[in-house]
């Protein structure tokens, strides 16, 4: 299963961040720009955990996938069913205070492609190091950055 790490920055609290990415609400695909609207959909909700469905537009990619928070400062969520990778692949952002205030964020990303649009999505994020899910959550960071909370 291809496997990226990495680390980055934001301004934004750990709390915040948090709650950005565990926020399931009509207004995530504004959240998350990188999000499209027409895959978004969301099948349940709990106190800690959530089963959503989620995609890219370009490729057009979707993933039907349990979010998990139930761990202090981990946000996970593993694939049930999608189009382009199998079930067990998972994203996990590890939110920790910056040292200079914000937060930094951990993601781990592993996903083992299922098609191949995935075989080339994988390998595009792992040959640029996971650049293209660093700039997704970069545009969430940067838009939430610029907007009071």
């Amino acid at each position: 299963m291809p496997r990226v790490e990495f680390d980055m920055s934001t301004t934004l609290a750990p709390e915040r961040v948090i709650a950005m990415l565990t926020d399931f609400s009509e207004r995530r695909p504004q959240v998350w720009p990188g999000l499209w609207e027409g895959a978004y959909q969301v099948y349940s909700t709990g106190d800690t955990t959530a089963e959503v469905r989620e995609g890219n537009k370009a490729p057009k990619v979707w993933a039907r996938e349990r979010y998990d928070w139930s761990e202090p400062g981990v946000v996970r969520w593993e694939v049930l069913e999608s189009n382009f990778c199998k079930p067990g692949s998972f994203v996990e952002a590890h939110v920790s205070p910056g040292q200079a205030g914000g937060s930094r964020v951990h993601v781990v990303w592993k996903r083992s492609p299922s098609s191949f649009v995935g075989r080339i999505a994988a390998a595009m994020i792992v040959l640029t190091r996971g650049a293209p899910v660093k700039a997704s959550l970069s545009q969430g960071f940067n838009k939430a950055e610029a907007t009071p909370a």
